[in-house]
This record gives C-alpha cells, sequence and structure tokens, in this order.
C-alpha cells in the first residue's frame, strides 16, 4: 500500500527549506511561524501572492483571535479597527478561509477573505510600511465600515482571474 503524506506537514516542510536557503528570518520568527502553521487551519490561496503579502495574510487570519492590531502599518485606528475585525470575523477562522490575491504584491496587495462557514467576504490590504516590513492597513475604525462587504469582489473565490486589480475594469 503506498503511503499517503499530509500536505499540511509537505507544506510546513516546505516554509523550513525555503527558510534555511534564504536565512532570512530568525530562529523565533521562525519556530512562531512553524508552531502558528501547525496549530491553524491552512490558508486556501487563490491569486498570485508575494511571499511577504502572503505571510502577512496568513497571519492577520491566525491573529484575528488576538493581537492582530500588531500587523497594522499605521497605528491611527488600528486598535478599533482590530476589535471591530476581531469581532465581526473572529470565529468565522475556525472553518475554512480562503484568500484570493489581487494586484502582483511586490509593495502592496489586495486581498478578499472568504469565510466558508459564515459566507462573510472580506476585503483587506497588505503593503509594505515605513520601516520596510509587511503589515496591514487598518483604517476601518467604523463597525459598519468594517463588516461591509466589498461591492467589486465575486462571490467566490477566483471567479474574476485574481491576476489583475482589484475592482473590475469596465464595472
Amino acid at each position: 500500500m503506498a503511503r499517503k503524506t499530509r500536505p499540511t506537514r509537505f507544506a510546513l516542510a516546505a516554509v523550513v527549506a525555503v527558510e534555511l536557503l534564504t536565512g532570512c528570518t530568525s530562529d523565533d520568527e521562525s519556530l512562531t511561524y512553524q508552531t502558528d502553521y501547525s496549530n491553524h487551519r491552512p490558508l486556501k490561496v487563490v491569486g498570485y501572492p508575494s511571499t511577504g503579502s502572503l505571510e502577512t495574510v496568513q497571519k492577520a487570519v491566525w491573529r484575528l483571535a488576538d493581537g492582530l492590531a500588531a500587523l497594522a502599518v499605521d497605528d491611527t485606528h488600528a486598535d478599533a479597527t482590530a476589535r471591530n475585525w476581531v469581532k465581526a470575523f473572529g470565529a468565522a477562522t475556525k472553518a475554512e478561509v480562503t484568500a484570493d490575491f489581487y494586484d502582483e504584491g511586490s509593495v502592496r496587495q489586495v486581498v478578499v477573505l472568504y469565510f466558508a462557514k459564515s459566507g462573510q467576504i472580506k476585503e483587506i490590504e497588505a503593503r509594505v510600511g515605513e520601516d520596510d516590513s509587511w503589515g496591514l492597513t487598518l483604517a476601518e475604525p467604523d463597525p459598519a465600515e468594517a463588516t461591509a462587504k466589498p461591492t467589486w469582489a465575486p462571490p467566490k473565490p477566483g471567479s474574476t482571474g485574481s491576476r489583475t486589480s482589484g475592482a473590475p475594469s469596465g464595472s
């Protein structure tokens, strides 16, 4: 009988291999990421994320329950926005989440999160901040704004070919 390998172990091994080859992260960061990865459901991805935007969005989904404000690129509304997002989407992260990445992602990337269990859809922006590290734009202190469904996003991930900018042209 052929041995079956769990995809999560393969993915974790790939992350570790990349980190060892690039030497870009410290041991503490690598261990934290590996622990987070093994303790959470994997993020389903559509589109073409950059390394920075993918890691940032993955951490955002993991942190919806705690510490989300630490990923902010601007502190002005980070705490209020983080509270809004945690309240609105925290429980939904316990089920499958798909991240649909738009744009090319070298310094900024629009991402639409699809929460399978709740049916919620959330647009977020990952970008490089002033300190040249990736973070999130957390500028939605109004709960209604924080929970508003994006008007341009397709109802299902990947429906419009996530290779181009967020809002479809001509719409």
